[in-house]
């Protein structure tokens, strides 16, 4: 069967847009202190791993309103510190400690580099589009904005419609504020299972954005490889060659 031509596309934002893991990376050495000041690169590379990766599932335990997004944070970090050989911080420190990250993060946000000259090809094509992610939609606002990204106006998050991805709902809102038909919009995300696989689930084209280095592979996050009705892209600058397809 011939595929329709895409109206429109709706992207993830972390990882995907922006560059959240070396915004964490370099968030989390500021606030080292004399505490973490005798970690070489690589113990850098591994703690930011652990912290990133969330291997516990704390973030998901956000999503299912088991934890506040503080404590899930701050989970993370204990963990991250209990792996690599660190004692825990107390209370007040660690509320401190997320207090200071949360007022330094921003400023690391940053839009991987094949971001803008997609969107500049979607403005110049009139394809629509906008973001749905798996997180409130104020703090992604403010994620976009510092990320220099505020031409992407549309965006859904978890508040919209009480519900994360992969369930149908967001990105069926997302489909809904652009405008376009499901089968038409293109869904964009590094996460397999959640993005792609949840995207096509909900009656759009899902893409699984598979950067160099995803620490997400398939075969840990979805059991297995992407099926055929999923497109595989190593960059966003692989999109346009779907566009039309």
């Amino acid at each position: 069967m011939q595929r329709t031509q895409v109206h429109g596309v709706l992207f993830d934002i972390d990882e995907t847009l922006v560059d959240l893991r070396a915004a964490m990376g370099t968030t989390l050495q500021a606030l080292g202190g004399h505490d973490l000041a005798h970690f070489t690169a690589d113990d850098w590379t591994a703690f930011t791993a652990l912290f990133t990766a969330d291997p516990q599932g704390y973030y998901d335990r956000y999503l299912a309103g088991e934890l506040s997004f503080a404590d899930q944070r701050v989970r993370r970090v204990q963990h991250a510190r209990q792996s690599t050989g660190r004692p825990l911080l107390d209370d007040d420190t660690a509320r401190a400690w997320n207090t200071t990250y949360e007022a330094t993060l921003p400023l690391h946000f940053r839009a991987f580099d094949d971001v803008v000259p997609l969107l500049d090809e979607l403005d110049a094509s009139g394809i629509a589009y906008g973001a749905v992610s798996n997180n409130v939609h104020d703090y992604q606002r403010a994620k976009l904005d510092a990320a220099g990204l505020e031409r992407i106006r549309i965006l859904v998050g978890i508040d919209a419609v009480g519900a994360a991805k992969p369930d149908p709902a967001i990105f069926r809102e997302g489909v809904r504020l652009l405008g376009t038909d499901a089968d038409r919009t293109l869904y964009i995300g590094d996460n397999l299972r959640v993005d792609a696989e949840g995207a096509t689930a909900a009656g759009l084209r899902g893409v699984w954005l598979d950067r160099p280095g995803n620490p997400q592979p398939a075969q840990q996050d979805a059991g297995g490889l992407p099926g055929k009705e999923i497109s595989v892209v190593k960059s966003l600058a692989e999109v346009p060659r779907l566009l039309a397809a």
